[in-house]
């Protein structure tokens, strides 16, 4: 079965790429790639008390959404979401551990509430007023997988654009060495059932057993095995590709070990 949407916004935070213009230069080999920490933008969308409780996941999540519906144009507080991530809060896990290896085992309400897997999708509610439908995946390895899946499966049977939200971000050591991640990294996708005067390009997935695309830059590749989110770089090299030469791009995208996602990424002009 094959799923079709058109890509509406795109954005993506991760190591040396703080939004989707200067991305798609290192994407397309016009600029080098060079490796820097990721700088988490400040949860400005957010009142002050929350805005001291967020994370790295939460300010991560809510700039990648947020990029990513206004390269859309789209009012974030009207689309049902996809909010995929292979770990979470990764920081406060370590907090909570570290709390409960301690004589006094107190966990602080704030640190309980932000354990959950949903917090990050919790306070993008808080920060945009949305009351749309989230479904929150979690997948291993194969979570921005699982989460583009979802996402269209959403938008060809429900008929509406949704957010696609894929983040992760490390732990801190000793949990680090167990579940090793790169560095913190983010894309947001809008996807539409119709064509729009804001589709970037169509999309068609379908499963298969081929084996997964690569990137070709060696640094590139390294972040795509090592951080989950990433696993979506190859798609937002393709949407890059296919904006400059008007011309469709196939590629594999990673899921599960026995099964990925085969993706044709065509111009909004060949619909």
């Amino acid at each position: 079965m094959k799923l079709t949407a058109y890509i509406d916004g795109t954005s993506l935070i991760g190591p040396a790429f703080t939004d989707w213009t200067t991305a798609q230069a290192v994407l397309l080999e016009q600029q080098a790639y060079v490796s820097n920490k990721t700088v988490l933008p400040a949860p400005v969308v957010l009142p002050p008390a929350e805005r001291r409780r967020t994370g790295a996941i939460v300010k991560l999540s809510l700039a990648v959404g947020i990029a990513a519906c206004e390269d859309a144009k789209q009012d974030p507080k009207t689309l049902p979401c996809v909010y995929t991530s292979s770990s979470g809060d990764g920081d406060n896990c370590h907090a909570i551990c570290e709390a409960l290896a301690s004589s006094d085992r107190a966990i602080s309400p704030t640190r309980f509430h932000n354990s959950v897997h949903n917090a990050a999708p919790g306070y993008w509610g808080i920060a945009t007023g949305a009351m749309t439908n989230v479904s929150v995946l979690c997948a291993f390895d194969g979570s921005f997988g699982a989460g583009l899946l979802e996402s269209l499966a959403q938008v060809v049977a429900d008929q509406t654009a949704v957010l696609l939200i894929a983040a992760d971000s490390p732990y801190p050591e000793p949990l680090q060495s167990a579940r090793p991640l790169a560095d913190a990294l983010g894309i947001g996708m809008v996807l539409n059932p119709e064509r729009t005067t804001h589709s970037r390009a169509k999309i068609d997935i379908s499963l298969t057993r081929a084996p997964a695309s690569h990137m070709t830059n060696a640094a590139l590749e390294h972040l795509r095995l090592h951080i989950p989110a990433a696993r979506g770089l190859p798609l937002l090299q393709a949407i890059a590709l296919v904006q400059q030469s008007n011309a469709s791009q196939a590629l594999v995208l990673d899921y599960l070990d026995n099964c990925q996602i085969a993706v044709t990424v065509t111009p909004c002009q060949g619909s």
